[in-house]
This record gives structure tokens, sequence and C-alpha cells, in this order.
């Protein structure tokens, strides 16, 4: 039986319909109406983190888990783990962060994920770590000022970045769930080349064929706009990570996703492409 954690966000969700039929799967989501696109048999079970009883119910019989976890600085790793060893799971594919193997990556998020990879390898469960850069549908949130003003703002907006597509992330988390070999291993996976904020922006208006226009965000506008959705510290995590990325340390391109899959990494604009209604005006 494989666990899939994370169902309704970016990355498990694409695990989760991306599990070979006749593959035993479970589902853990704290509302399962949430849960879209499973697998007909797949079990969707409610359960939290928090809740013992639930991830003791639900880790019943598991022996692959996907583990996505949120809540920066929580304990939502630690509790994972702990219920996972006693549930008697083996393996745990553990979503991270291509940060943590940045020595002068110290923010509050890359410190979190380090912890977290630590925790997972202190275990005794058998494990594989994913590190994606980060993902290029983070510009989905630049969907309604685009929609509505056709600008986009972003911050540094002429430094590079590997993004990475999410389904080849899970491409990637499939194979690791699925076929032997990846145990033990830590997987840094990347676009197949890094660009800017400007770039995608010049890109997204090609294939809308309109001209968008964009404007560059001063830090202190940045963190006037996080704050509206992230607490103090994490923004501040976020201007540290920003900073980082201007300095080129995001720029770095791996082969992994093209080694791993026998295909190489998607574009930002093949993933524009599959996503541009998003960014449509209607």
């Amino acid at each position: 039986m494989i666990l899939v954690t994370g169902a309704t966000g970016t990355v498990g969700r694409e695990v989760m319909r991306r599990l070979p039929a006749g593959v035993p799967v479970r589902v853990l989501a704290r509302n399962p109406s949430r849960v879209a696109g499973a697998a007909p048999g797949a079990e969707v079970v409610a359960g939290d983190y928090g809740d013992p009883a639930s991830l003791e119910r639900v880790l019943r019989g598991v022996r692959s888990a996907f583990l996505v976890t949120t809540r920066v600085a929580g304990d939502q790793d630690a509790l994972f783990v702990e219920a996972a060893r006693a549930a008697g799971v083996r393996h745990v594919v553990k979503l991270s962060a291509a940060a943590v193997e940045d020595p002068l990556a110290d923010d509050l998020i890359t410190r979190w994920q380090r912890g977290s990879e630590e925790l997972l390898r202190a275990s005794g469960m058998e494990w594989t770590l994913l590190r994606p850069r980060s993902f290029m549908s983070n510009t989905l949130s630049w969907a309604p000022s685009l929609r509505s003003e056709h600008v986009v703002r972003a911050l540094y907006g002429s430094s590079a970045n590997s993004c990475v597509d999410p389904r080849d992330i899970a491409d990637v988390a499939v194979r690791a769930l699925t076929e032997p070999g990846h145990r033990g291993r830590a997987y840094t996976l990347t676009g197949p080349q890094a660009v800017t904020a400007a770039e995608q922006t010049a890109g997204l208006a090609e294939l809308l064929g309109r001209p968008l226009r964009f404007e560059e965000l001063e830090p202190d506008q940045a963190r006037a706009l996080w704050s509206e959705r992230h607490p103090a510290p994490v923004v501040e995590a976020l201007l540290h990570s920003a900073r980082r990325q201007r300095e080129g340390a995001k720029a770095g391109v791996e082969n992994t996703v093209a080694e791993l899959t026998g295909r190489p990494a998607s574009s930002f604009g093949t993933w524009a492409r599959a996503h541009l209604a998003a960014f449509t005006d209607d």
C-alpha cells in the first residue's frame, strides 16, 4: 500500500494521478471532498498530522509514503515520522527543497526543511529526498494582475531561477515510490534552464498574443504584499531567499529529471502552454 499526502496540493495531486493502475493507493486528506482525480479504487481517508488516532488509522498497512508538509517550523514531520515508524512503514519519499544544499541559505524555511530531512534520516525507515527548485506554478500568483492590468509585478525580475515543472517532480516521486534503486538517495530537481521573471513575463505575452508589462517590486513592496498571506518570519525568509536568487544561488541546472525519467525536464514554455487558461481574461 502506498500513502499519498498533500493530494490537494501542487505536487501531491500529480503524484496521486500518476501512480500506476493496480497499485494499492491510500490518500490522506483533511477534507476528502477536495481530493480530485484519484484513480478508481484509491482509498481517500480523512486524517490530520495533529490527530494521532487518524494517523494510526491511515498508516495501517502502508509500506511506502509520499510526505508533504506545509507548516513552516511546525511539528508535522515529527508527528508523521513517529506515527509511520510505529505503523511499520518501510520507505518515505519526502518533498524537501533544493536550498538545503546551500550553506549560505540560513532562513527559517530552509532550516525547517533541513531539520525535517534529519528527522527522517534518523528514523530508521528508508528514505528518498526530493529537493526541487522553485515550482513553475508559483507564477500562477501573477494571474490576477495579469488578467486585470496586463501587468506582472515581482521582486528582482532579472534574477534567474532554474524552476521546475511540478509534474516532473511527481514523475520522479512515482518512480521513487514504485521502483528499486532510489532508497537512501537525495535528488535535486530543476528545469532545463534558469529563467528570470521578466523572461517568464515575455514568454506569457507571446503565448497569450498580447503585450504584458513587467514591474519591478522594491523589497518593501514585496514585504507588504507577502505579509497579506504569510506571518512575518516567513516573509523575511522569502526575502532572504530572493536575495540569494539575485546573487545567482538558484541558477544552477541539474539533469536529474532526464536521468530518472528518460525524457528532458519540461521548459517554462511547456508548463505555461498547459496552464494558459489560468492567465486568460475569462
